[in-house]
């Protein structure tokens, strides 16, 4: 049964976009508290150079898988909507087929020349067997893309919030007192390949194996040549997060890069909180699409923008304001980087009107979205570059002159919020942005909350700061920045009707 979300526009749209996000946040709970564990170890057992050298592979290896998947991550969802009564499964099996074309060319790139993932190095220990993880990779996106379709949020939850993390974080713990030379790379794969077994599982109750499906050449080069522009726009979504990393690679040293790279698995977890609606906004957004409803694509967007600005907001602050402690608790060579944390932690705030936006926005104009992203990526190795090099004939500490590339980071963002916001705005003929005033209210009430916190200990700052600047901050908002439907966000009613499992409707909790 090829099952479809409704597409009312309406309150069904905004419940459905609010029990998603739950799920979802709850998701984000549990891979923030997996990613501390992870991140003391590495810290702790591994030091800053092993996990720079790691963290520059992974770039490599997860930008092959990015391109792999083709734009299908968020592109299914149209193929879906638009399938004209073609068996679901089958088309879910065809953009497996079309990720595993894809994935075996970057790996074999890879096998021949691994060199690229290490900085012109050559793989040590287990390191060469690390591109096996680009079809894991890709093969996950696509599956689990198809279960959000069906609004399945839960399988992303267990498989990227549960599985994953805390496989890496496992794993990485026993290997240190097996190999410290491998242990990175073998929590990884493990991680990678326990988030795919964990995806294909409700992937395979939700459609079942493909019933008289064949390959077709024909469609699966029209469907990757149509996902093309969905492709790039999130490639250069992607690499927006990399290519800070990626230019510290010709400036400093392993040590710093670890450094910068520690901040940033801090920095991106507040950006989750918008990965906490993506799987339930493609398909209700592509269904608006789809019938032409554009005032309710842009109520969808202005009102999930305002969500994940004020979360992102709040964590920001809570992080951002004790930042030295949070680095002080990977380990102490860390602890150095808290202004890289304070950069990052600001840009993804300022990113999240563009992500928002770029949501409706791959439907609607990809042409145009693709060519911000392109535009913005080189705004930031121009704005990253000169930020750099300032800081660095000021003869600042390599720590702060590599701040400089999240700086760039942070302005070619602003530029993509702008941009992104204001086009989806002309096209909808309606304002989509979620910026309210009363977020500064909140933001300035946390600065005497933040002056008596940082005169703490570390333990009390994380302990006591934490929830202290969360609770100032979320309770300003809750007052005089939530309307009735904001607060929909919070309400725990299941829907009326219990629909059959098969159906997307089913948030399968």
């Amino acid at each position: 049964m090829n099952a479809a979300p409704a597409a009312d526009g309406g309150k069904g749209d905004l419940a459905a976009l609010a029990r998603g996000g739950r799920i979802n946040f709850f998701g984000f709970v549990l891979r923030l508290l997996a990613r501390i564990p992870f991140l003391f170890i590495a810290g702790q057992f591994y030091g800053a150079e092993a996990l720079g050298r790691f963290a520059f592979a992974l770039i490599v290896v997860e930008f092959a898988a990015q391109l792999a998947t083709l734009g299908l991550k968020r592109g299914l969802a149209q193929q879906l909507s638009a399938s004209k009564g073609r068996d679901h499964a089958h088309i879910v099996f065809d953009g497996l087929l079309v990720a595993m074309m894809g994935s075996l060319i970057a790996m074999t790139l890879l096998f021949v020349f691994p060199e690229i993932m290490f900085r012109g190095d050559a793989p040590r220990g287990l390191e060469r067997w690390l591109p096996l993880t680009v079809l894991a990779l890709a093969w996950t996106e696509i599956a689990l893309a198809a279960c959000n379709y069906r609004h399945n949020i839960a399988a992303t939850v267990r498989s990227r919030a549960i599985v994953e993390p805390w496989t890496i974080s496992i794993v990485a713990g026993i290997w240190a007192f097996i190999n410290t030379d491998d242990g990175l790379i073998v929590a990884y794969v493990a991680s990678m390949l326990g988030a795919l077994l964990s995806a294909l599982w409700p992937f395979l109750k939700d459609y079942g194996l493909p019933k008289g499906w064949s390959p077709h050449p024909g469609t699966l080069w029209a469907m990757a040549r149509k996902n093309l522009p969905v492709a790039a726009a999130d490639a250069t979504e992607w690499a927006s997060r990399r290519l800070d990393l990626f230019l510290l690679g010709f400036f400093f040293s392993e040590a710093i890069y670890g450094i910068y790279w520690a901040a940033q698995q801090v920095a991106s977890l507040p950006s989750k909180l918008k990965t906490s609606f993506e799987p339930i906004m493609g398909p209700v957004i592509s269904q608006n699409v789809e019938a032409g409803n554009h005032k309710a694509v842009a109520q969808q967007v202005r009102q999930v923008g305002f969500w994940i600005i004020a979360a992102q907001a709040g964590i920001g602050l809570a992080l951002g304001i004790p930042a030295m402690a949070v680095k002080n608790l990977v380990g102490e060579e860390f602890g150095s980087g808290y202004i890289i944390l304070a950069v990052l932690l600001a840009a993804e705030v300022i990113a999240a009107m563009a992500a928002v936006s770029d949501a409706a926005l791959i439907y609607l104009a990809r042409h145009r979205n693709m060519l911000i992203g392109f535009f913005m990526l080189g705004l930031q190795v121009a704005f990253g570059v000169g930020a750099i090099l300032v800081l660095r004939s000021m003869e600042y500490p390599a720590e702060i002159q590599a701040a400089g590339a999240a700086i760039g980071l942070a302005m070619a963002l602003g530029f993509a919020a702008l941009a992104k916001a204001w086009l989806l705005s002309g096209i909808v003929d309606a304002p989509v942005s979620g910026w309210r005033w009363p977020l500064v209210w909140a933001g300035i009430a946390t600065v005497p909350v933040g002056l008596l916190i940082v005169q703490m200990r570390d333990l009390g700052q994380l302990v006591i700061g934490i929830p202290a600047l969360l609770l100032v901050f979320g309770a300003v908002v809750w007052r005089w920045g939530f309307g009735p439907d904001d607060r929909e966000l919070f309400k725990m009613k299941k829907p009326a009707a219990a629909p059959s499992p098969t159906t997307p409707e089913d948030p399968k909790v």
